[in-house]
């Protein structure tokens, strides 16, 4: 290209592809040469820039080539990247190697937990490698800004910094006189201090005696000192080019200026504040770096393969005017302000947005040879994208990648830590042990029945902890002819050994302080059995495998304080940080990018998504070390400069010849503010801002089945020889309230399953109460003395919850206490207890009545009493006369009509009582009586009662037991529902449509 007579500098514009522009102009300029391309260099950002770079040479190569060397200036092997280009680095500039990464987060993480334990502020391994990665942050900054340490011991800013961070820039003084002599002790310097030595001798050499072939530094977006320096040496050599990604070209001198930075004013000494959330920002503090005006740019003349309206790009400046100058806009021509070719795509939902991009995409690729991309830095959506394009057999490159801590084996490894730091506690275990990865192959259907029924004993209250509380689950029952799940405890009991061995290493490394060492290896060790090594096998079990080596190998430079309860947080933060990127592969057409990748490539259409605030653009986390005070004060770059790139990320891909813009209105349940950039071309363009309708009712309409049809109020009619035949007294009630509930649990046989790791419900502190009160009448002789041991001894056992212990405990003592003073009360009235928990039953109506009577007493007239216990409220007395509360009148008539054998005979009922647990009054404990109001005589209504109960039972059993009634659903909606069916029912697609009123 001829000589320009000063610095060549050269700007790509939006509406050109970057890569492939760079490609074209660079094979147009040096391919006549075979050896022309090989012998140049080619300075890029990062990796990913090299993948694209290398992408745009092969599509436009024509045929072969030998392709310049590629050189990411990010790259930890810079050196080897740049290779003859240091040779002589030994010549008084001899440069130590760097610190590993990990080793340097361990070290980091080691001095922090030191130096809060130092000032009174101690902090878990977790917690002190969250810090250590942010101050590694930090550092590198200023270590790339070139910032000197010691400037924050200069600045005094104590009279405006809250104490917060004063205790923080205290803290960060003590971890910095440190750091460097670990550094010094092992040879070793920073990372981002060897890649500026490196690149400042680069700069130097080239300065004196350029390479023999071109040199070009295409791309930068940093303003990195070090780079700048060698850009500047570039953009000066005689082959040396220095090519810019989008320099807006279209600003005016005063649009330019209005961006910043600003002299300080001469009153307050003080500079106003610079837009550095402004897309050009970062570009032009690069080129005030590299001595270049910006009318010394000049515009890179090849085109790159997709060129869209070249006023697209003036479009682009205009819509991203600083606040101050956007009142131009009501003087521009419909032309300056309308984006041609961009459309916005407003969805309700993310995954009304996920289903829109995809068809989008879908439809691109129906054109032969176009390309189609999705931009987003919501790895959710891109997920949720690549999801809907595989149903078309579509698989996309998505070439971000994702957290290792997502992947398999990153959250085998989680689930292994979690397990250890909660003990074996049930969710934890069965995570564990469902994990897909665990027992991969031809053993995992045997092994997961084995853990489906481990899954069903650990529903209901949480086991005592450790691997002790699961063996004592699955060891039988002492008493056994009460353990319904007998069977398949012992099934499992006879797998758990195995289980159990390949977990014992985990449970022997105790709960308390531990050598991180021993963890990391027996983490190694378990994750290895479990898989039978498959944890580390494929793309991603390489990436943990080498993240876990490195780990093992620094582990014991890092925190000291180390529990085995902080193990989750500190692994999750060391694998959150390793991205995994799938190998070359997918659609060739289709590709999902993040706002890196995207940022040197374009395809035909590009689809812009996830703009709402906090997203693109993202909130910048802060920096827990430094206030933003501090930052400026020391010259480092402001926070509000991430959302500047991912602003000048968002005006590049606008350039791309079909764009749509996409957000949701919602984000997970709540409303989402749309991105403001999104706002500024909602509001440039007015009336013009077109919506992508089509899309969105595409979307809508793909997962439709036509019209809704809701159920019906189900009312199941099975055969007369299908309906039970023997129904227990407990279940009279559903009976005739919800027959369709009774129909599930009894003809279907269909029960709900407690949650794993449950609160006791009422059910089981019922089952506690009732077993308590056995075991009282049974072996204590119903001793007043004896009935607290008794309850304090079931809740010292390791089956009941803590939450039960805290908070019941105090209750039931008060009610128990209560109960034996009633107990004596009436046997000095010369009542007393014949059975508790008996089993009776009697022929009725063509049907098997059955029943179990909490306790049975005897009157000193010789007819009985029917006593049932109750945790909370009884029934009232208007349930029990309307027929749907008759379980205390069906027991009565069972032992009237001789039905208990242990009472030897028919027994006249001569009373019924609700014994209540709970608080009446100021006290805990009261009798009720189903029959009338509280302090009426017991006796009063008894015959009433029993021949009330045998009436409605037998209209219920010649209506659903032996005759053919269906069993409607809510069929007596004004009765509590018992709503375990409700979902099965499909209650909510029928009731309140004028059939749920019986």
């Amino acid at each position: 290209m001829a000589d320009r007579g000063g610095p060549a500098v050269y700007t790509i514009p939006a509406h050109r592809a970057f890569a492939d522009a760079l490609a074209i102009g660079l094979i147009a300029q040096h391919g006549k040469d075979p050896l022309a391309l090989a012998r140049g260099i080619i300075l890029l950002p990062n990796n990913r820039a090299v993948r694209a770079i290398s992408d745009a040479f092969v599509r436009h190569s024509g045929g072969g080539l030998l392709m310049p060397r590629l050189v990411p200036v990010g790259d930890v092997e810079l050196d080897e990247r740049l290779g003859n280009a240091l040779d002589r680095i030994g010549d008084g500039t001899d440069i130590p190697p760097a610190i590993a990464p990990i080793e340097r987060q361990m070290i980091l993480a080691r001095l922090v937990q030191q130096a809060r334990q130092k000032v009174g502020r101690p902090v878990d391994a977790g917690e002190a490698m969250r810090l250590a990665q942010a101050l590694g942050s930090t550092l590198d900054e200023m270590l790339v800004e070139q910032v000197d340490p010691g400037a924050l011991r200069k600045i005094d800013l104590s009279g405006e910094l809250s104490i917060h961070w004063q205790a923080s820039l205290e803290l960060l003084d003590i971890v910095l006189d440190q750091w460097p002599q670990e550094l010094a002790a092992r040879g070793r310097i920073d990372l981002a201090d060897r890649r500026n030595r490196l690149l400042g001798h680069v700069a130097r050499r080239w300065s004196d005696a350029p390479p023999s072939g071109f040199v070009v530094a295409a791309g930068m977006s940093t303003t990195a000192p070090a780079v700048c320096a060698i850009m500047a040496t570039v953009a000066r050599m005689p082959k040396g080019q220095v090519v810019l990604a989008e320099l807006d070209q279209h600003m005016t001198s005063e649009e330019w200026d209005a961006i910043g930075p600003f002299d300080p004013h001469p009153d307050t000494g003080r500079a106003p504040r610079s837009h550095e959330s402004h897309p050009q920002f970062t570009l032009k503090i690069l080129l005030d770096r590299i001595g270049v005006a910006r009318d010394e740019v000049a515009l890179w003349r090849w085109g790159g393969g997709h060129d869209a309206r070249a006023e697209r790009s003036r479009n682009i400046s205009n819509a991203m005017l600083v606040p101050s100058q956007t009142g131009k806009w009501r003087t521009l021509a419909a032309a300056e302000r309308t984006l041609r070719g961009v459309r916005a795509l407003e969805a309700a939902t993310p995954a009304e947005e996920a289903q829109a991009i995809a068809i989008i995409l879908r439809e691109a690729i129906e054109t032969p040879g176009r390309t189609a991309a999705l931009v987003t830095p919501d790895r959710a959506l891109a997920t949720r994208v690549s999801a809907h394009l595989r149903r078309w057999g579509i698989d996309a490159d998505d070439s971000a990648g994702q957290p290792l801590s997502l992947l398999p084996p990153g959250t085998l490894l989680l689930a292994l830590a979690r397990v250890m730091a909660e003990r074996f506690a049930p969710v934890a275990l069965l995570n564990l042990l469902k994990h897909p990865l665990v027992m991969a192959g031809e053993p995992r259907v045997a092994w997961l029945e084995q853990v489906r029924g481990l899954d069903l004993l650990l529903r209901g209250p949480r086991p005592a902890p450790d691997l002790a509380g699961i063996d004592a689950l699955l060891a039988p029952q002492i008493d056994g002819d009460f353990d319904r799940r007998k069977d398949l405890r012992a099934r499992v009991a006879t797998w758990w050994p195995e289980a159990r061995a390949l977990l014992a290493p985990l449970e022997a490394l105790g709960h308390d302080g531990q050598q991180p060492e021993a963890v990391f290896a027996v983490l190694r060790e378990v994750s290895g059995a479990l898989t039978n090594q498959r944890i580390w096998a494929g793309h991603q079990g390489h990436a943990a495998a080498d993240l876990f080596a490195d780990i093992e190998a620094a582990v014991h430079l890092g925190p000291r304080i180390f529990t085995i309860d902080a193990l989750p947080d500190l692994l999750d933060r060391l694998l959150c940080h390793v991205a995994v990127r799938p190998p070359q592969g997918g659609h060739p057409r289709v590709a999902i990018y993040g706002l890196i990748e995207a940022r040197l490539q374009q395809a035909d259409v590009m689809i812009l998504a996830g703009l709402n605030e906090g997203t693109w653009p993202g909130l910048p986390a802060p920096d827990p070390w430094l206030a933003p005070r501090i930052r400026q004060e020391i010259g480092l770059p402001g926070l509000e400069r991430r959302i500047g790139l991912a602003a000048h990320d968002f005006a590049s891909g606008l350039g791309a010849p079909r764009v749509t813009i996409t957000r949701s209105r919602r984000s997970g349940n709540a409303p989402a503010v749309a991105s403001r950039f999104w706002l500024r071309l909602q509001a440039i363009a007015g009336d013009q801002f077109r919506m992508a309708t089509e899309s969105l009712s595409l979307a809508s309409e793909i997962d439709r089945r036509g019209e809704p049809r809701p159920a019906e109020r189900p009312a199941p009619r099975p055969p007369v020889a299908l309906r039970p035949r023997v129904v227990a007294v407990t279940d009279v009630d559903r009976l005739a309230a919800d027959p369709y509930s009774f129909y599930a649990r009894k003809v279907l046989g269909l029960s709900p399953l407690d949650a794993v790791d449950a609160d006791p419900s009422a059910a089981w502190r019922g089952t506690a109460v009732h077993r308590i009160l056995e075991l009282w009448f049974r072996e204590d002789g119903c001793d007043p003395e004896r009935l607290k041991a008794r309850a304090l001894a079931l809740l010292a056992q390791g089956t009941a919850h803590p939450l039960l212990r805290a908070l019941w405990q105090p209750r039931l003592l008060a009610a128990i206490e209560w109960i034996a003073g009633e107990v004596a009360k009436d046997q000095a009235e010369g009542r007393r207890i014949a059975l508790v928990e008996a089993d009776g039953r009697i022929d009725i109506a063509g049907v098997t009545l059955k029943g179990k009577a909490d306790r049975i007493d005897v009157f000193p007239d010789g007819s009985v009493g029917i006593v049932d216990y109750k945790t909370g409220k009884p029934p009232a007395a208007r349930q029990v006369k309307a027929g749907y509360a008759l379980q205390l009148g069906l027991l009565g008539l069972i032992a009237e009509q001789g039905g208990f054998p242990d009472l030897h005979g028919a027994r006249r009922a001569g009373g019924f009582e609700y014994w209540s647990m709970g608080k009446k009054g100021d006290s805990f404990g009261y009798r009720e009586l189903p029959t009338a109001e509280a302090g009426t005589d017991r006796k009063v209504a008894t015959a009433d009662l029993t021949r009330h109960a045998a009436a409605h039972f037998a209209a219920a059993a010649e209506s659903w037991l032996t005759g053919d009634a269906p069993f409607t659903a809510v069929l007596n909606p004004e009765l509590p529902s018992y709503g375990e069916y409700d979902q099965l029912m499909r209650l909510e697609e029928w009731y309140g449509r004028g059939q749920g009123n019986g």
